[in-house]
């Protein structure tokens, strides 16, 4: 049964004349049949066309942390827009922006951009500039942005592309890569700790960073393996190796402090993206001032006509004053606990062997195995079909993780815990259904 009620199907066939498959990102495109058109959002729900609400546990890929249209970030939104929202010189709102995320993560500074592939992009130049070297190390099944350098073995890949363990293969993922562009990746599995120290000896001298998701943000929310962060922070000091957290997934979610927060350690450059702004369109790449400082008028250039917009920088300073204020991470904790434990015991009640991965406020759930993942390898051994089924069953009675295993679940402040109760039933509902 499709997803697409009447209006929805109009609309959509509508898109499908004027935009590439109807929609402004891939990752959007469920086919013609079960692609939705979402007519608006409030706390932890969205409406498609048809006025179907769902229990959203998509939240946009994960920028939604406290709720759709959140009254205080809408109404700061507006009143700084009032006044214009671009003038080529720095604004009061963008510094006290930056001030927050210093004194919320402990970065020594910070630069504001727009997108988390544009953070990325710009932190891999200014570690390429600060060591003089230009090739990086990235972990399989990681993903950080629609750029070309870090296009490689993404959670898109299959077992076949990333090759054997003890040799890996950096994969393209996607048509239109320079093939020039493979010889400065080197791809590794995450949590393999001999892998990547044979790495780092024997090709340090050309290896400007270390690039890593925390935990898996597009593969079941992987979690570290105890005391993996401490050694590439090891390995980086000794040789000289910038190490970069991709926290556009963790910053300020797991943790007001991110993932260096959490899991204590610090990195030398950080980007942040997603939660920052609640839906609205900011990034920031922050990080040591030695490292930072390396960005320099007229020799490392860093910009973008739209860093630094009032929009944005709007949003992120009412969602981190928010943050700051009221319990936003300890509520979601809590109700992400609650679904965790609750999801688990409904799959072991029909038999399902399965392990549910990641924390609370990003978690996802691996099906046909009772083995904890340490890595991409390990999540493609789960039983993506059966997910699927089950995550269909759970959208058609309204309730909406994305249908995509590698996809974590996301929770938002706004998410109560009726709506929790809600989605216990609806699951269990769901897996029942599957089954048949």
């Amino acid at each position: 049964m499709a997803l697409q009620g009447k209006k929805t199907h109009e609309l959509f066939q509508k898109a499908l004349r004027y935009i590439p498959h109807g929609v402004n990102s891939n990752f959007r495109y469920w086919g013609n049949e079960d692609t939705l058109v979402i007519t608006r959002g409030e706390g932890a729900y969205i409406w498609d066309a048809d006025g179907k609400r769902y229990i959203d546990y998509r939240l946009a890929f994960g920028p939604i942390i406290l709720g759709h249209a959140h009254p205080e970030v809408t109404r700061r939104v507006q009143q700084a827009i009032e006044g214009g929202t671009l003038f080529a010189w720095a604004t009061p709102l963008e510094i006290q922006v930056a001030e927050r995320i210093c004194r919320m993560t402990g970065v020594d500074k910070v630069r504001l951009t727009n997108t988390g592939s544009e953070a990325t992009f710009h932190a891999l130049r200014i570690a390429r500039a600060h060591t003089g070297r230009e090739k990086f190390i990235k972990f399989e099944g990681q993903y950080h942005g629609q750029v070309d350098y870090f296009m490689f073995s993404t959670a898109s890949a299959n077992a076949r592309m990333l090759g054997s363990r003890r040799s890996p293969i950096a994969a393209p993922a996607t048509s239109g890569i320079p093939r020039g562009i493979q010889e400065y990746v080197i791809s590794l599995p995450f949590n393999d700790f001999e892998a990547v120290e044979r790495t780092v000896k024997a090709h340090w001298g050309e290896i400007a960073a270390i690039f890593v998701e925390p935990m898996l943000g597009n593969a079941a929310g992987i979690l570290p393996r105890e005391g993996f962060l401490e050694h590439l922070r090891r390995l980086c000091d000794e040789y000289g190796i910038v190490l970069i957290f991709d926290e556009v997934k963790t910053g300020f979610r797991i943790a007001n402090g991110g993932a260096q927060e959490y899991f204590g350690v610090r990195a030398d450059l950080v980007t942040y993206a997603k939660a920052l702004g609640n839906g609205f369109p900011i990034a920031a790449i922050a990080g040591k001032e030695e490292v930072m400082m390396t960005i320099e008028p007229g020799a490392m250039a860093h910009g973008g006509t739209y860093s630094g917009n009032l929009v944005g920088v709007a949003a992120a300073d009412a969602t981190l004053e928010i943050l700051e204020r009221e319990p936003v991470i300890e509520t979601i904790f809590t109700r992400g606990r609650a679904l965790m434990d609750g999801i688990h015991e409904i799959l072991t009640e029909q038999d399902i062997p399965h392990v549910v991965t990641g924390l609370p406020p990003m978690f996802s759930i691996l099906l046909g195995s009772d083995k904890e993942p340490h890595d991409f390898r390990d999540y493609l051994q789960n039983d993506m079909d059966l997910y699927e089924r089950i995550s269909m069953e759970l959208i058609r009675r309204g309730v909406q993780p994305d249908s995509d295993g590698r996809e974590p679940w996301f929770l938002c402040y706004a998410l109560s815990e009726e709506d929790v109760a809600e989605t216990l039933n609806v699951f269990n509902d769901a897996v029942k259904a599957a089954k048949k």
